[in-house]
């Protein structure tokens, strides 16, 4: 199992970004799929989720309204489009099947 994170990057505050995570090993198209982060001194939060044909998805309470999931089965890919982001976004995103994460992407939102 591969996952790995891009995009992420500095941004000020009320700016977006747009997560990618590339994805092998597995069944991509069957594969629920999920967002985590990781703030600085603190364990990893649940972000977002979404079924494997992407018709149901789930948010965090702290990002619902802000950020959107989305994959692309036919690249196995998935997505984390993330807009107004706010200094307290500011964390490690990993793109998560299960237990299996990859490395990480930074984020930081900061003026």
């Amino acid at each position: 199992v591969q996952l790995v994170e891009s995009g992420g990057g500095l941004v000020q505050p009320g700016g977006s970004l747009r997560l990618s995570c590339a994805t092998s090993g597995f069944s991509f198209s069957v594969a629920q799929m999920n967002w985590a982060r990781q703030a600085p001194g603190n364990g990893i939060q649940w972000v977002s989720t979404i079924n494997a044909d992407g018709s149901t998805t789930l948010y965090s309470n702290s990002v619902k309204g802000r950020f959107t999931i989305s994959r692309d089965n036919a690249k196995n890919a998935l997505y984390l489009q993330m807009n107004d982001l706010k200094p307290e976004d500011t964390a490690v995103y990993y793109c998560r099947r299960g237990a299996d994460r990859g490395q990480g992407t930074q984020v930081i939102v900061s003026s």
